[in-house]
């Protein structure tokens, strides 16, 4: 494992608890978001493919319970093993495994979707590629990608002093538009994208991007 990748994972294994006591309501603050997931929810039932999705990045597991109710079964995987530590503990009827995104755990073509909430801002543009690739991989043609990302001009952003944890790690703002020459250039066409105006000086806006595979 690289260095930055060791970084990255060393720190979600301290920002875990945080997480999940910060985050754990997070959609219920957030309608824009729910109708994003929603949308996907909808879309990806429609096509008749099956209810297995990826969460991709999972976190602390806290999309789980409401693509469950939404009628989706979701797989949740992590860089992170204290992540999946705190996933299994608090959601435990889910599945959650230790894994990374450029090499994931699931079968060729296996899932009709996969949810990148907030995953794919970790991605070095040397890591795209192949990470897309992936994620274009286990997803049955006709199925499903979302995702939510920080909007920006292309820049690295140094992340997590704010929490006063003692970690930092690396995260990209990227474009809708570098957002979707991935997506598109793996294998999928966009279907919805959108976004959320930055609410001060020092926040991204938010990005929202669903994605058909051919």
């Amino acid at each position: 494992m690289d260095a930055r990748t060791e970084e990255l994972r060393a720190a979600h294994d301290v920002l875990a608890e945080f997480y999940a006591e910060r985050l754990a309501d997070a959609l219920d603050r957030l309608p824009a978001e729910r109708a994003v997931l929603d949308l996907f929810c909808d879309l990806t039932l429609a096509v008749g493919l099956g209810t297995s999705v990826g969460d991709i990045g999972c976190g602390t597991g806290r999309l789980e319970p409401y693509l469950a109710t939404r009628g989706l079964t979701p797989w949740g995987v992590d860089l992170s093993p204290e992540m999946i530590r705190v996933a299994r503990r608090d959601h435990a009827t889910f599945r959650f495994d230790v894994a990374d995104l450029r090499e994931l755990p699931f079968e060729d073509a296996s899932l009709v979707g996969v949810v990148c909430w907030y995953s794919l801002i970790f991605l070095a543009p040397a890591d795209r590629p192949a990470a897309y690739g992936e994620l274009c991989r286990v997803v049955k043609p006709g199925g499903y990608l979302v995702t939510a990302f920080k909007a920006g001009a292309s820049q690295v952003r140094r992340a997590g002093g704010s929490t006063n944890l003692g970690v930092e790690f690396d995260l990209y703002w990227q474009t809708p538009q570098e957002m979707e020459r991935s997506v598109t250039d793996a294998g999928f066409t966009t279907v919805f994208w959108g976004g959320v105006p930055a609410d001060g000086p020092d926040s991204p806006a938010q990005g929202y991007l669903l994605a058909q595979k051919a």
